[in-house]
């Protein structure tokens, strides 16, 4: 599997106030909450495009790895969050 953060990180500075970036960030963030339980509604994945879907399932696939909070995980989230905030 090619890198699901580098794909999102792409998806998102290309467009960075689209839906799916915005959707992007919004299970990034929601990934970040362990406490939480990880509160996503899964109704959510059917607004993901065809293509950004399987970026949706990787980032899930990172969490249950446990590598969400990981180096390579928070730099990618640092670089998503600055570039939806702009």
């Amino acid at each position: 599997m090619e890198n699901v953060l580098d794909k999102v990180i792409e998806v998102v500075s290309r467009d960075s106030h689209s839906g799916q970036s915005l959707l992007l960030f919004a299970l990034m963030a929601t990934l970040n909450v362990e406490k939480g339980g990880h509160m996503y509604m899964l109704s959510k994945l059917k607004e993901f495009s065809e293509e950004n879907r399987p970026l949706a399932y990787g980032l899930m696939e990172l969490m249950a790895q446990g590598k969400v909070g990981d180096e390579a995980w928070q730099q990618a989230y640092s670089k998503v969050e600055s570039t939806i905030r702009g």
